[in-house]
């Protein structure tokens, strides 16, 4: 990051801020559209058809902070599954 400022404090860096870090979350995880390499060369049938695609990955900025500043940890919460229990009828 090149400047950081919050309210009043700004925080310039050369060329970074050190110790400055990016908190995000990964939205999802996919695949670009398809791009087709084709190489030719004239007169000497020669030609190559290769598609390609580029895997890409949405995140989420939730916060920057600045250097020294400890992140606040969300409290996780577990959710366990009902089991049923079948009784049998003898």
């Amino acid at each position: 990051m090149l400047l950081i400022a919050d309210g009043d404090n700004v925080t310039t860096g050369k060329p970074y801020v050190d110790g400055a870090r990016v908190m995000a979350t990964v939205n999802k995880n996919g695949k670009g559209d398809k791009i087709i390499v084709f190489k030719y060369k004239a007169k000497v049938r020669y030609r190559r058809r290769k598609g390609h695609r580029q895997l890409l990955t949405s995140l989420n900025i939730d916060s920057i902070l600045p250097p020294g500043v400890e992140e606040k940890k969300p409290v996780k919460t577990t959710r366990r599954k009902k089991t049923e229990v079948k009784k049998d009828g003898a």
